[in-house]
């Protein structure tokens, strides 16, 4: 049965909000030890440790379940520290609701999936506590903006919203590749929205972590989600991504952490200044972009003319060739300059396609943000 929860908002309030404990909750001892040592760091802001653990392959640790439950209630009255723990059912939040759970967090495996996420925004409905929504394992801005705005729907008032990072075929540098253009768009279009990253997701491993939070940081994150383990290495599970409380410490010391803004009248005329500087070179790129896809309309005519195939891959490969040579003289990344000429090529192709068609070329797309129907 639901019940109306005391507003827990301002936790959210808290910058730096600093969420850590352990990946899972494994006995009672090393709940309650992890969580007394987070809480004199006096860096700890919300008490973390998962009890159902939607794990990948059975006949693995999946969580001790609502068993650790009193553990998490024991925890606040021992520390003081609110706490918080992942659902992914309907029974998981009434029973979180129960033994008084300050604030709770959607995993990506829940994420990805909508008639999921709408049992559980249903199930909140009339519920005043915070909720973190974890991107879905793969890519799909729309799939987890969607799932942030079921929330919303159902009224509760305080969401927000982990960047864990996304499931790569071929990466080997993380365990889920941060593709940091993902949340910096999500912040793009819901600007007001919490958001914090989860570099023990991203890294899995403990070496990586405090490069991959300084970057989030650096991009205007609110905050971080870092598993601490009393014996990382006896951990049950995520063995290798944990880290002790002091570590966990020495990390959040050495840590920079930046402001989004600043009043100083000389700063933010400088500022002003370079800024209109890059909105004239843009207009410029702009417009010679624009100048490119018009020879390609004509490069197009000229191949429909002479009944030529649109894609002529030795063509681009030797444009592709002659950027990558330069990347080093321009000071551009190899995988900026890939994306770069990949999207001036497909483009190309689109406008080359409209001309061999007898269509002219568009000039609007539809919005990425349009929903599809699904069978």
């Amino acid at each position: 049965m639901k019940r109306k929860e005391e507003n827990n908002s301002k936790i959210f309030n808290q910058k730096p909000l600093i969420i850590s404990g352990p990946c899972s909750a494994e006995t009672e001892a090393q709940v309650l030890e992890t969580a007394k040592l987070l809480a004199a760091t006096g860096m700890v802001n919300l008490f973390r440790a998962g009890l159902w653990k939607p794990r990948t392959r059975p006949d693995t640790f999946e969580g001790v379940g609502e068993i650790g439950l009193p553990w998490l209630k024991n925890v606040k009255e021992v520390t003081g520290l609110p706490v918080t723990i992942e659902v992914a059912k309907a029974s998981h939040i009434e029973k979180a609701l129960e033994f008084g759970i300050d604030v709770l967090w959607i995993g990506a495996r829940t994420t990805v999936n909508p008639f999921s996420i709408q049992e559980l925004a249903d199930a909140l409905r009339g519920v005043d506590i915070p909720i973190l929504v974890k991107n879905p394992i793969n890519v799909d801005i729309d799939l987890w903006a969607g799932a942030m705005e079921r929330f919303l729907k159902a009224g509760l008032s305080s969401v927000g919203v982990i960047h864990r990072g996304f499931s790569s075929y071929g990466n080997i540098e993380y365990r889920n590749a941060p593709m940091w253009h993902i949340p910096i768009e999500m912040k793009r279009r819901y600007p007001e929205i919490l958001m914090i990253c989860d570099p023990s997701h991203i890294c899995g491993n403990r070496t990586m972590l405090q490069k991959v939070a300084q970057r989030s940081i650096d991009l205007g994150f609110s905050g971080l989600m870092l598993e601490s383990h009393i014996d990382p290495d006896n951990a049950w599970s995520d063995a290798s991504q944990q880290i002790t409380p002091f570590r966990l410490k020495e990390m959040l010391t050495d840590l920079i952490w930046r402001r989004e803004e600043d009043t100083d009248d000389e700063f933010l005329f400088a500022l002003t200044q370079l800024r209109n500087s890059i909105d004239h070179l843009d207009d410029e790129l702009l417009t010679l972009l624009s100048q490119r896809m018009q020879l390609a309309d004509k490069i197009g005519l000229y191949k429909k003319e002479n009944n030529m195939t649109i894609l002529q891959t030795k063509r681009y490969n030797e444009i592709l060739q002659r950027g990558l040579g330069r990347v080093q003289d321009l000071s551009l990344s190899k995988d900026f300059m890939l994306r770069y000429f990949n999207a001036i090529h497909l483009e190309s192709i689109r406008h080359q396609n409209l001309v061999m068609n007898n269509d002219k070329p568009e000039t609007t797309q539809p919005s990425s943000s349009k929903e599809h129907a699904e069978n």
